[in-house]
């Protein structure tokens, strides 16, 4: 028994010194800070498709950029030129490429509430093309209760992939305080990246 107290012991305290040893950390996040305007055909019941201007305001946050993949959550406002506001969370997919400035897709997926007219809420979604300096073009959708239906595209600008997360064009337009690393370089150039 007092040999396996010992062991016990000796074990915690391995793990301790190696839990708490000092290392490098990076708490770096994703962020998302986009606004954009395009336009959408939306119905409610049995009432035809009408199409309307409609603007974009995205924001959240997500795992880490150095990734080649990024998992978040987006909070999405939809003002519908002469109707109202929907309202979206969702879950945010996007490739690093989407994140770092250059060209790469972002799938999100989640939930809405419609705060005008007939009350709705269900699924929404969209798919996201990021290109270089944080613009973006997607097509957007959302499916609800009482037959609410809407689709469109929609264009913007990312500030935040625009100067913190940029990746691109660095010769021409330095970023000083880039909010994850640069890829590693070798003799050979830098390392090949996807996404």
């Amino acid at each position: 028994m007092r040999r396996n107290v010992k062991a016990t012991c000796l074990g915690v305290a391995i793990a301790s010194g190696l839990a708490l040893a000092p290392d490098v950390a990076r708490a770096d996040a994703s962020a998302w800070a986009f606004a954009g305007a395009g336009a959408l055909a939306w119905k409610e019941g049995t009432a035809a498709l009408a199409p309307r201007a409609a603007f974009n305001i995205d924001y959240g946050v997500g795992t880490t950029p150095d990734g080649s993949f990024i998992i978040g959550g987006l909070a999405r406002l939809t003002p519908v030129v002469d109707e109202g506001l929907d309202l979206s969370i969702l879950a945010r997919f996007a490739t690093h490429g989407f994140q770092a400035g250059k060209v790469g897709v972002a799938f999100d997926v989640g939930g809405y509430q419609r705060l005008w007219g007939t009350y709705s809420r269900g699924v929404a979604g969209g798919l996201t093309l990021g290109l270089p300096l944080g613009f973006s073009i997607g097509v957007q959708g959302l499916y609800g209760t009482g037959d609410a239906l809407a689709f469109g595209a929609i264009a913007g600008i990312d500030f935040l992939r625009l100067t913190i997360y940029r990746q691109s064009m660095l010769d021409a337009w330095p970023n000083p305080y880039p909010a994850h690393q640069t890829p590693a370089t070798a003799s050979f150039g830098p390392s090949p990246r996807f996404f």
